[in-house]
């Protein structure tokens, strides 16, 4: 319902456009939480409607203050449209980062006309989606790590490789030869390095969960002296706990059930596999490092294969730090610019190098 200050004083028309507008994106955030409710399954699912419920709520709340619905519906904005359009098309993280950032720049904080309810709602939302978009994070945290860093490293090391080879005045085919080689010993060595972490993590991973290496003896145990207690403090229990701990696992055990184990968190699953991480890295390593030799495979050379590397790879560089922006539910736009300035800025280094070179050579 509306604030007592929101009553006291009648609506404008500029107000009652306000909520037109509100009305319209409450609708359009509503239909992604059931278009991505329709893709999913189980507790999820029930999430997602009990979101599209409460903005159905919403909607009431500005339908009341319209006198019912206005003669000239607004279109929802062009974000909200575009979270719709994902989440019909696609229902993936993406589309669940941008519900997640649309919550969080809710205005009801500051509307006289949307009451405290809503906007503790607002907030609340921004936290479930948050909490469900994180599951899909760690799903892809893995592989996504690799294809982020390999296609950004591809595109950094490279530009600077071609940069800092083609300002010392060599000939063109030279810096395509080594942009080539660089793409390739880059891409071998990115893929081995990541298949070497991530197998070596989720060794160390499989080293220190729980095991049932012990339960055979279980049944045999001495259970005054009892020391599968120790084995529960060496988890992190402390005394009192691991001790009854210990008495119920052996009580069942002696029964012939099956001993019950605590539900650890699934780290291979933020690993990712070692294969699928190095397979990723390899690719988009190569199609990262490729960019910056195009205008040399298209026959280009000097300084307008140098303004094409540098352009091509700028758009790169923005679309891949917007992509991790949004994956991260923060602003797309600073994450962009960062990973242009470190582009560039190991570009420049190189070419400015390759230059002082070329002179020293010349």
């Amino acid at each position: 319902m509306p604030t007592p200050a929101a009553d006291s004083a009648p609506a404008t028309a500029s107000d009652r456009r306000r909520w037109a507008q509100y009305l319209a994106d409450e609708r359009a955030e509503g239909a992604v939480y059931r278009s991505l409710a329709a893709r999913r399954a189980g507790e999820e699912r029930e999430i997602l409607l009990s979101l599209a419920e409460a903005e159905k709520r919403h909607e009431e709340h500005w339908l009341g203050l319209l006198g019912g619905e206005p003669q000239r519906m607004p279109r929802a904005s062009l974000r909200s449209r575009s979270t719709a359009w994902l989440a019909r098309r696609f229902g993936s993280i993406f589309t669940l980062a941008l519900a997640q950032r649309a919550e969080a720049r809710s205005p009801y904080d500051t509307d006289p006309h949307a009451s405290p309810a809503m906007a503790a709602d607002e907030k609340v939302h921004h936290e479930v989606v948050r909490g469900l978009a994180a599951r899909g994070r760690r799903r892809l945290s893995g592989t996504f790590r690799a294809a982020v860093f390999g296609a950004n490293d591809g595109l950094v090391s490279n530009l600077a490789l071609v940069m800092g080879i083609g300002a010392t005045g060599v000939a063109p085919q030279f810096v395509l030869f080594s942009g080539v080689a660089g793409l390739l010993a880059g891409a071998l060595s990115m893929a081995a390095g990541e298949f070497v972490s991530v197998r070596s993590q989720r060794e160390m991973l499989d080293s220190t969960e729980p095991s049932d290496y012990a339960d055979a003896g279980l049944p045999d145990l001495d259970l005054d002296a009892n020391e599968l207690a120790l084995v529960y403090r060496a988890r992190g229990m402390g005394q009192d706990d691991a001790l009854e701990q210990a008495n119920r696992v052996l009580a069942r055990a002696r029964a012939g059930k099956t001993p019950t184990r605590p539900t650890a968190i699934d780290g291979h699953e933020v690993v990712g596999g070692a294969w699928k991480a190095a397979a990723s890295s390899f690719l988009f390593f190569a199609g990262g490092a490729i960019i910056p030799v195009l205008p040399w495979i298209f026959g280009l050379s000097g300084i307008a294969a140098v303004a094409l590397a540098l352009a091509l790879v700028g758009l790169a560089l923005l679309a891949t730090g917007a992509t991790v922006g949004l994956l991260s539910g923060a602003a797309p736009l600073p994450r962009a610019l960062r990973q242009l300035a470190i582009g560039f800025g190991a570009a420049a280094v190189t070419y400015v190098l390759g230059l002082v070179f070329g002179v020293s050579l010349g």
